[in-house]
């Protein structure tokens, strides 16, 4: 074989193993992100309380946090995987009582994805009743995937 025969069977072998990757690895969830904390807020009356970066989020899209979870999406307007994941999400919710699914664009909400380290869509983080992350997918998760990591919280 040539020289030009071997890199062309590289380069196929090299597509084929961050295929089989992306395709094991997308829209499973795994661990937690550090996520920068919020600096204590002080009311006339109350003592220091700390807010989470996640409930200030939920809150600032004009949402409520969920009273067991809350499935926080974070979409762009172009993102085909973000349509399938919102419809996954919208169908557990419905499944599951006291989980509330919010979708983020990230693209309008650029402080929040730095905050949350999300470099591409769709990210799904999971939140618990406070607001704190407890695990995290990138790319479109399953329903089974998602209603295992709302087992956690």
């Amino acid at each position: 074989m040539t020289s030009g025969a071997w890199i062309a069977v590289g380069a196929v072998a090299l597509a084929l193993v961050v295929g089989v990757w992306r395709l094991v690895t997308d829209g499973r969830f795994r661990g937690t992100h550090v996520v920068r904390q919020a600096a204590p807020v002080v009311e006339e009356g109350r003592s220091p309380a700390t807010r989470t970066p996640g409930a200030d989020l939920v809150e600032s899209v004009g949402e409520q946090l969920g009273e067991r979870a809350t499935l926080l999406q974070f979409s762009s307007a172009f993102c085909a995987p973000c349509r399938a994941t919102r419809r996954v999400l919208g169908e557990v919710t419905s499944l599951v009582e006291g989980v509330a699914h919010v979708e983020v664009d990230a693209e309008h909400h650029l402080d929040a994805t730095r905050t949350f380290g999300i470099l591409r869509t769709p990210t799904t983080v999971v939140l618990d009743a406070h607001g704190v992350e407890v695990t995290r997918a990138t790319g479109a998760p399953s329903r089974d995937q998602v209603l295992t990591a709302l087992a956690q919280v």
